[in-house]
């Protein structure tokens, strides 16, 4: 089965898809790491004693022989060192990094691979990184939270505060015990080495400018701040005390996969890189399941700006312009403090929707919000009031419903 093939069809339910963990990544040596993926049947039978596939624990969704199979032909035949694996239910197929142990391009062995039969998909393990800036003042709480009032955030609350809403933050780990947190993170779940935390900067930050308690007498408000956040660890801090965090292809999808078997209506990617395919393949899986995604835009043509109906923040080409310039916001061991950059945007729009959520009972796809969020004259500033008022004037044509 080719990608291609993959793309256009429908692909099964998640059923156990989350029960299948893939093996940590070792620490990174001198050669180019690349992502093979194989065809591997939905209904695959539970492999035989002692064979690579027994290390999916859980039940359910397993590696097939045929899959197992063509990975160690495609090792050899390409003298490729295998890294770890996991097989991804949601898209039939099993995933397998490799690294290039003698100095060849990634390229080179790409181009090859591309031409073998037994691969559906090949790509490099590409890198995401978040998106904050430093900021520019010299009060630590000059203007305080100016984005709310840009954002007419106080008098969309009358309307809506996100109450029955899940969104998932794809990011690094959130600081949970941060008392202008408490009660707003469900759970998290770490796709990082061991999983062990690398660091909770950013994605306390992003948590915080979408769900950050009201009224309890501390710090910060957040947009929505009665949904519910579940995080997903994908990424990890690069110094330990600067907020610029990592991800990459293997550990995007293992959150997003997990992100979409958890049943959340939204997933946040505070994050930027290249194009990949894999990660968009996943992403068009949860959109033909009526998931929402907003992401923020990098400084290229890259994933997730560049997935369509990927509802995109800040930047040129953007899908709706939020403030990305000082920001207050949580950060860890109870802190606050100012941020800047797309990451912020993007938040602050996830922050919007999961009030537009909250305020309906139809199951908002992504272009019933970006007509709430724009209105009829694609205004690409965000009013989180204007955007309550649209929707409940009623008078919106919502687009048809995933499987309808």
């Amino acid at each position: 089965m080719i990608l291609r093939a993959l793309l256009g069809a429908a692909v099964l339910a998640l059923g156990s898809a989350a029960a299948a963990a893939a093996a940590p990544l070792p620490p990174a040596a001198h050669g180019a790491r690349i992502v093979v993926a194989f065809a591997n049947g939905a209904h695959a039978p539970p492999p035989s004693a002692g064979t690579t596939g027994a290390r999916y624990g859980g039940g359910g969704y397993r590696v097939t022989q045929d899959a197992h199979r063509r990975s160690q032909r495609i090792a050899t035949t390409y003298r490729l060192r295998e890294l770890s694996s996991w097989p991804i239910a949601m898209l039939e197929m099993h995933c397998v990094v490799y690294e290039i142990p003698d100095g060849r391009s990634s390229g080179e062995v790409l181009s090859r691979l591309a031409a073998d039969p037994d691969v559906a998909l090949a790509q490099p393990l590409n890198e995401f990184r978040t998106f904050i800036e430093a900021p520019a003042y010299n009060d630590p709480l000059y203007d305080l939270q100016t984005n709310l009032a840009t954002l007419h955030v106080v008098q969309a609350h009358a309307g809506s505060q996100g109450a029955g809403v899940h969104v998932a933050l794809i990011d690094t780990a959130v600081d949970a015990g941060h008392p202008d947190l408490a009660g707003r993170i469900s759970a998290q779940h770490s796709y990082l080495a061991g999983g062990v935390s690398a660091g909770t900067r950013h994605g306390t930050a992003m948590a915080g400018i979408i769900g950050a308690t009201a009224n309890n007498h501390l710090g910060i408000v957040g947009i929505a701040p009665r949904a519910t956040l579940e995080v997903f660890e994908a990424c990890w801090q690069l110094a330990p005390d600067e907020d610029a965090a990592a991800c990459n292809t293997f550990t995007l999808a293992q959150a997003l996969a997990g992100a979409l078997s958890s049943g959340a209506r939204l997933v946040n990617l505070s994050i930027g890189g290249p194009p990949d395919r894999l990660l968009a393949a996943l992403v068009a899986q949860g959109q033909r399941r009526g998931v929402v995604f907003v992401g923020a835009r990098g400084t290229g043509d890259g994933f997730p700006a560049s997935v369509a109906g990927v509802i995109v923040a800040a930047g040129e080409g953007a899908t709706v312009s939020a403030p990305a310039e000082h920001v207050l916001t949580t950060l860890p061991r109870g802190a606050y403090d100012f941020r800047s950059g797309s990451s912020v945007a993007a938040a602050e729009v996830s922050g919007v929707v999961a009030l537009l959520m909250s305020a309906t009972r139809e199951r908002l796809t992504a272009p019933d919000l970006v007509r709430l969020l724009t209105g009829p004259a694609a205004d690409r500033d965000l009013d989180a009031a204007a955007a309550l008022e649209r929707l409940n004037a009623g008078n919106l044509r919502l687009a048809a419903r995933p499987g309808s």
